[in-house]
């Protein structure tokens, strides 16, 4: 997608944001049902945390979710505020119906619910935010016809394709451990020098030099992930052309397995550009050879498994995402058992999609459980660890439980500044996390100054264009708009 076209997403979706904001505030004090749609869960809760600030400091305004079993909007709705009060409640949660299990009848239920909810509201003079997915909005007209009717406006936002999603927090996926064939002593350059003379030992075809390919692939790959790379866009179109390389080799020489490794380790690097699309071929086609060579329940399927369910869950596809992890997590357990770490990670990964739903109540013993392996296997400091530490802290933040998590971001950030370094990426979306807290509370000049940090380290390692960048700078420059003068 080009640039100009991502600008007017987004511009669009500043109008649309614009005149739900309106239509909120001159909703004050009356009934006004208002159905906002959005595809993309950061994306959703930036909107939802802009116009709770943006609301008049003496509007109480609340979070619900609808629940599962009943999903009432009425009952969602009562169960936060009392008919009286000036307030503006944000229903959340639609997003997870129908979706979750087979046979899952959740979805009619809510219908049936709006269907005959106009008498039931009526109690409620205020502003009522029903946030709905599009695939909800597609048929909500004709399966709760007399709610569509009286509802009042509707607002719908468009994903937005990079990630521009200001003040919120980041949940770090857990890798797996990869194949010990591909990880050398040598450096980049020192692999590159060696090129010429292989080809002419082994052949340029031949297994040898394919393997090299991958491995100086995999150098560049990680120098990226770590943030040291000297030139991005040189260095990257480096990397994704010996990954090339090496494919085109294992075709010819049928290295299925070798073959399975370089397209994931090429998705990954597709995935962390933001290539989204091609990203999720190349898994594809790297799942497909495992599943065949392996075994669908082979633990190398696991790791494709849940790299998929990554690009999954961070382009919004939350029930594929639920799936492939769920298959990984079974794969882990059964296989390696309830305590390898490789169980923890699949547990980790399954958590943070949970928090990216609001299943709160699902992944808080997940993320126990993994911190739990993870300590016994590396100890209280491994970078592991930290990342544990910052989605246990993520999760408390979400439940608004600010000072349990103030304590784990920090703990986590700590462990990623002496063992990852104070510019690697890791550490910096610690700095963000933290301060996304500390905004959120009002300690706005401890804000300011991870967000100044954060930007810093995130412009050397991986470049002021990088998405994690640009992200991090809006950060600053809304944070810099909405707090008071100091």
């Amino acid at each position: 997608m080009s640039e100009a076209t991502v600008h007017t997403i987004a511009e669009a979706n500043a109008e649309i944001y614009d005149r739900l904001l309106v239509s909120i505030e001159a909703g004050i004090g009356l009934l006004q049902i208002f159905i906002a749609v959005c595809d993309a869960d950061r994306q959703r809760e930036q909107i939802i945390t802009n116009y709770e600030r943006e609301i008049a400091p003496n509007i109480h305004h609340y979070r619900v979710n609808l629940d599962r079993q009943e999903p009432s909007l009425r009952h969602a709705v009562a169960s936060a505020v009392t008919a009286k009060e000036s307030a503006v409640v944000t229903v959340l949660g639609a997003e997870t119906l129908g979706l979750l299990r087979r046979n899952d009848e959740s979805l009619d239920k809510f219908f049936g619910y709006l269907q005959w909810t106009r008498e039931a509201l009526r109690e409620f003079q205020m502003p009522i935010v029903l946030w709905i997915p599009s695939r909800i909005l597609k048929e909500i007209a004709k399966q709760s016809p007399d709610f569509w009717s009286w509802r009042n406006g509707v607002f719908q936002f468009r994903s937005e394709p990079s990630p521009v999603n200001t003040l919120s927090l980041d949940f770090e996926d857990e890798d797996f451990t990869t194949d010990d064939r591909l990880n050398s002593v040598l450096s980049v350059e020192q692999l590159e020098a060696s090129l010429e003379k292989a080809i002419a030992t082994w052949g340029k075809d031949s297994r040898n030099v394919a393997t090299l390919y991958a491995q100086i692939g995999r150098l560049y790959l990680e120098r990226f992930r770590s943030g040291q790379l000297v030139n991005r866009e040189r260095e990257l179109s480096m990397a994704e052309d010996y990954f090339k390389r090496a494919i085109d080799i294992q075709i010819k020489l049928q290295q299925q397995e070798d073959l399975a490794m370089s397209l994931n380790d090429l998705a990954f690097l597709y995935e962390s550009m933001g290539r989204y699309v091609e990203a999720e071929a190349v898994y594809v086609r790297s799942l497909a050879i495992k599943e065949k060579e392996l075994g669908a329940n082979h633990p190398n399927t696991a790791i494709s498994l849940n790299n998929l369910a990554g690009l999954y869950r961070a382009t919004a596809r939350y029930p594929d995402a639920e799936a492939l992890y769920l298959r990984s997590l079974a794969i882990t357990e059964k296989e390696l058992g309830a305590n390898h770490p490789d169980t923890a990670t699949s547990m980790n990964n399954l958590a943070g999609l949970y928090c990216s739903t609001s299943r709160y109540t699902e992944a808080e013993p997940l993320f126990m459980r993994s911190l739990d392996i993870d300590r016994t296997v590396y100890g209280e400091d491994h970078p592991a660890i930290a990342i544990d530490l910052n989605n246990l802290a993520g999760l408390y933040y979400s439940m608004g439980k600010y000072t349990e998590a103030e304590s784990l971001f920090m703990r986590s950030l700590a462990i990623k500044e002496e063992h990852l370094g104070v510019n690697h990426p890791s550490t910096s979306t610690s700095l963000s996390n933290l301060a996304c807290l500390y905004k959120t509370i009002g300690r706005f000049a401890k804000a300011k100054l991870l967000y100044v940090r954060a930007l810093e380290s995130l412009e050397q390692s991986l470049g002021t264009n990088h998405p994690s960048t640009q992200t991090t700078r809006k950060n600053l420059q809304v944070l810099w708009q909405s707090s008071p003068p100091e």
